[in-house]
């Protein structure tokens, strides 16, 4: 396969060659070379969409010195204030204009606002020695001023479409408003709900990872980068990020290269397929070396196997924390083992900037290594189209923030991503006879806690012209719903964290007069994201002690759970009437919650995670392997003493408010070999009184394999609409192409051999079959 890198290399010294031929002879042999490497990229599946700007890329670094070029490998704060982080000092812009006026800046994070950001770019595109523009850049994860469910909720809805959707939205509110690239989407592999950042993720499966993050760099970069409504995507964190030992950000990650490769990597290369631009390096090492100086993940994996043709660049000082490694002796070798190993853009260090000249001039990194990585980033921003349009959309900017279209997206994402957990006697939806409703705890009319964490750019209480926005709260949410035939009474109970049970009483007076208590409980915003791991999953404070004081007044009690984790919820799932898991919905996470209260909506998310019993059962994944002793009644085998091997609820699951059958299981034909597909299908029927959505999942496993396989693996899934009563078949086509996996000399093969499959609606469930792998 012809590498983008190696013709562009091809093309350049040709030309040099072709320096001494007639004009004519050699634009003629030029011109056929170009039309030989776009043919060669054509038929090896390589986008010849750089070609389009190579020459003007080519004739800017002929101009440029090396410092200029050093510095459009610099991503430096540039926002109009500290941000909260005391890594974060604010510079004057007077101190912006001559970073931008002497080219020692090419891009900036933390720049916001479309008057904000064209002041910046005006000074970059009039005043810099080749007038490049400026590229800004956000952490722009799950919405701008409209913010959607967290990732992880979002993963919830098992809709690439929702997802799709929902990134769309945030990167025309994103660009409106001068951002051109966002940092998203996280794409990492998360099993231990320790770790904060698995809120930002699509969970535990390297399938159904793989399905979101291939639909959110769509919805991001749309169909051309350089349309309005698109950004720049960034797959992070490049890569095994959520591995880190105990759950601890920026841990230790040390795992097989078979686990590299079959858990982790699936959904960057996903990402890479459907065309991002840009890839993060990640803060954590793997297997000894840190993961911004690994050029075995960096260059021989993700551009000499995948072939990506976009620009890589480090996390926040990723590549000066290889000196606390103990990887690089100073920022300067840390710098120069980044840019080797295929770092392309330090972010926030200024280490390319202030240490890479000396090294270019010494020898020990060739000016080629630079030239490269600066030839990636500018081809991204000829492909946003900065140097033809570089200014924001003042006007569109005002119009689309937080517009009711967009506020009505965000609702439907909000409500697909709740997962109704338990719903003991048809306590839910609400009822006609339901006259009185209690609405208690610490987030129930809280604005703030409802964005989630990442939420940069949504603030509760966004005001623009015509109308004033601002989040829906829980309690308001219900009481604009419920109408004014039915009292709604309203009481905190409990901070989220903390000792203070002085609302205990109020709380219990208000349930006590009340048909039904609706419970509000979780984390906080803070709680969950970068930073943020959490050596317990219990709810935080005192809020069980409420869940308990409640439950004991004897009124059913539905909770609400709220959080950027799977919290382990056991007392309240086998004490409380109902449990909804809300995860942090975003800006509509109110109206979406009455919405399926209420049933307006029939629940019909699925969990995209497993929630463990107790923080010691972390990490816990429905893809394990059997063991020599799985787990039984006899004592001598893999089990705890004091609670069950299961999780609490498993991965896939999740209810509905009407019940669904499977049968008829078939499978298309009983041996298959390499190359060829096998047809599964089964039929699902509603039983039900009401219509509903069911997830339909697809499980295999390789019953004896030369390395030894998971219990079950995701192969497929589809979301189905179901009316009272109907039934409806589904069909996956599984190729025998994806049955295989990488043996101990890293070589993929596919081995023949039994496949049991199932499909069903969650990883322990589901009608059982089998066929056979045969040899090639």
């Amino acid at each position: 396969m012809l590498s983008v890198d190696c013709l562009r290399r091809c093309i350049i010294e040709s030309r040099v060659r072709l320096r001494r031929r007639t004009v004519v002879g050699a634009n003629r042999i030029l011109a056929g070379l170009v039309l030989f490497c776009i043919a060669g990229c054509a038929a090896s599946g390589v986008s010849t969409q750089w070609l389009e700007h190579e020459s003007d890329i080519t004739r800017l670094l002929a101009r440029m010195t090396l410092e200029e070029k050093l510095g459009q490998l610099t991503l430096l704060w540039g926002g109009q204030s500290e941000d909260g982080n005391p890594d974060v000092r604010k510079k004057t812009a007077s101190e912006l204009h001559e970073l931008i006026r002497t080219g020692r800046c090419g891009a900036f994070l933390g720049a916001h606002g479309a008057a904000y950001t064209d002041g910046l770019q005006r000074v970059a595109v009039e005043q810099s020695p080749h007038r490049i523009p400026l590229l800004f850049g956000n952490d722009v994860i799950h919405g701008y001023h409209t913010i959607f469910p967290i990732p992880l909720a979002e993963a919830c809805t098992w809709s690439p479409e929702l997802a799709e959707k929902s990134a769309r939205i945030a990167a025309t509110e994103a660009r409106a408003a001068g951002t051109h690239w966002t940092f998203a989407p996280m794409v990492d592999i998360a099993r231990d709900a320790r770790w904060g950042r698995i809120a930002e993720g699509a969970g535990e499966d390297p399938w159904l990872g793989s399905v979101i993050a291939a639909a959110r760099v769509r919805g991001f970069q749309g169909a051309k980068l350089n349309s309005a409504d698109s950004v720049l995507a960034c797959a992070k964190h490049f890569v095994a990020y959520g591995a880190a030992e105990s759950g601890r950000d920026y841990n230790t990650v040390d795992i097989s290269e078979q686990t590299l490769r079959e858990v982790h990597l699936p959904p960057f290369r996903a990402a890479v397929d459907a065309g991002v631009g840009t890839i993060m390096s990640a803060f954590n090492e793997i297997n000894g070396i840190p993961a911004s100086g690994h050029r075995g993940t960096l260059t021989d994996i993700l551009r000499g196997e995948w072939g990506f043709q976009g620009f890589v660049v480090s996390d926040w000082t990723s590549v000066t924390e290889m000196v606390n490694h103990g990887f690089a002796a100073d920022n300067s070798d840390a710098a120069a083992r980044a840019i080797l190993a295929g770092v392309d853009m330090d972010m926030s260090s200024a280490s390319y900037r202030d240490t890479l000249g000396d090294r270019v001039r010494r020898g020990s990194v060739p000016e080629r290594v630079v030239d490269q990585a600066v030839r990636r980033v500018l081809r991204m921003k000829y492909q946003l189209g900065l140097f033809d349009n570089p200014y924001a959309d003042a006007d569109r900017e005002r119009r689309l923030h937080l517009c009711e279209a967009h506020r009505s997206a965000a609702r439907e994402v909000a409500r697909n991503s709740v997962v109704l957990l338990k719903n003991s006697n048809g306590v839910l939806p609400i009822g006609a006879r339901v006259r009185s409703i209690a609405v208690i705890g610490p987030l129930a009319d809280d604005r703030r806690e409802m964005l989630g964490t990442w939420a940069v750019i949504g603030k509760p209480g966004d005001v623009i012209p015509r109308i004033e926005k601002s989040v829906v709260t829980i309690v308001e949410g219900i009481r604009q719903r419920a109408g004014s035939g039915v009292t709604v009474r309203y009481a905190r109970g409990c901070e989220l964290n903390g000792g203070d049970r002085s609302g205990f009483a109020e709380a219990q007076r208000i349930a006590a007069e009340s048909d039904l208590v609706i419970l509000a409980v979780g984390e906080g915003r803070d709680m969950s994201g970068e930073a943020a791991s959490r050596s317990s999953l219990e709810l935080p404070g005192v809020q069980q002690a409420l869940a308990e004081a409640l439950c004991a007044a004897g009124k059913p009690v539905v909770a609400v759970v709220m959080a950027g984790r799977p919290l382990s919820i056991t007392w309240i799932s086998e004490n409380a009437a109902g449990v909804l898991n809300a995860w942090h919905l975003g800006t509509e996470a109110g109206h979406a919650v009455a919405d399926l209260l209420f049933g307006d909506a029939s629940p019909s998310g699925r969990l995209a995670v497993t929630i463990p019993r107790n923080v010691g059962q972390a990490p816990i994944y429905y893809a394990q392997k059997n063991t020599g002793r799985p787990p039984t009644d006899q004592k001598y085998t893999s089990k705890y003493i004091d609670v069950p091997w299961t999780p609490l609820y498993p991965f896939g699951f999740g209810l509905s408010y009407t019940t669904l059958e499977y049968s008829n299981l078939r499978i298309s034909r009983s041996v298959a070999r390499p190359g060829e597909s096998i047809e599964i299908s089964a039929q699902i029927t509603n039983t039900g009184s009401r219509s509903g959505i069911e997830v339909a999942q697809l499980y295999v496993r390789d019953v004896v394999a030369t390395m030894t396989r998971p219990v079950r693996q995701l192969k497929g899934f589809q979301r189905v609409d179901l009316a009272a009563g109907a039934s409806r078949t589904v069909t996956f086509s599984l190729p025998v192409a994806e049955l295989g996996f990488y043996d101990s000399a890293l070589r993929y093969r596919i081995e023949p051999g039994t496949f049991r499959v199932w499909i069903g609606p969650s990883s322990t469930e589901g009608l059982e079959g089998s066929f056979e792998v045969a040899g090639g």
